[in-house]
């Protein structure tokens, strides 16, 4: 029982290691859509999904310890790592109990973080949207999708400027 306490408390420093990743690249992001660089927004959107990948990888390999610990305790493989922390030793439960809730502030922070870069680049796409219907009208309709939002798609295919000549 001495090492276990170690190797969960690894798997969590991991987890808050790639959570505090995914933060971090989700605040530079947020950079970029104030600054209005397109490209390194595009940029950061593939690292974003590599650190997201990471993550799980790392959630995954802290839920699979978890749940061998659970077993080897006689507790179900699903119990919770909380639930779990009178089967250690009292002196390393302030950790054990001092991780778990950074994770949790973490998931809190990028969930709220992710769902504000995702709301500035719908409204990005919307201006830029309403710009081109400024600019040629008569090439976008405006339709409704099943689930009731509204939709634009392009009436032609023509290019939006033709040279004379």
């Amino acid at each position: 029982m001495n090492q276990e306490w170690k190797i969960v408390a690894d798997a969590l420093r991991q987890e808050i290691a790639d959570y505090g990743g995914l933060l971090h690249l989700f605040e530079e992001q947020q950079r970029y859509l104030f600054a209005r660089n397109p490209d390194a927004v595009l940029r950061l959107s593939g690292e974003i999904e590599t650190q997201v990948r990471n993550l799980h990888e790392a959630r995954r390999n802290r839920e699979a310890i978890v749940a061998a610990f659970a077993i080897e305790n006689n507790e179900l493989p699903t119990v919770t790592l909380r639930s779990l922390l009178p089967h250690f030793a009292v002196d390393v439960r302030p950790l054990l109990e001092a991780l778990i809730s950074e994770i949790n502030l973490l998931i809190h922070r990028v969930r709220r973080t992710s769902r504000h870069n995702h709301s500035l680049l719908a409204r990005t796409v919307e201006a830029q949207q309403e710009l081109l219907r400024q600019l040629r009208p008569d090439a976008f309709t405006q339709t409704y999708a099943p689930t009731g939002r509204v939709m634009l798609s392009g009436a032609r295919p023509e290019p939006a400027f033709k040279v004379a000549g």
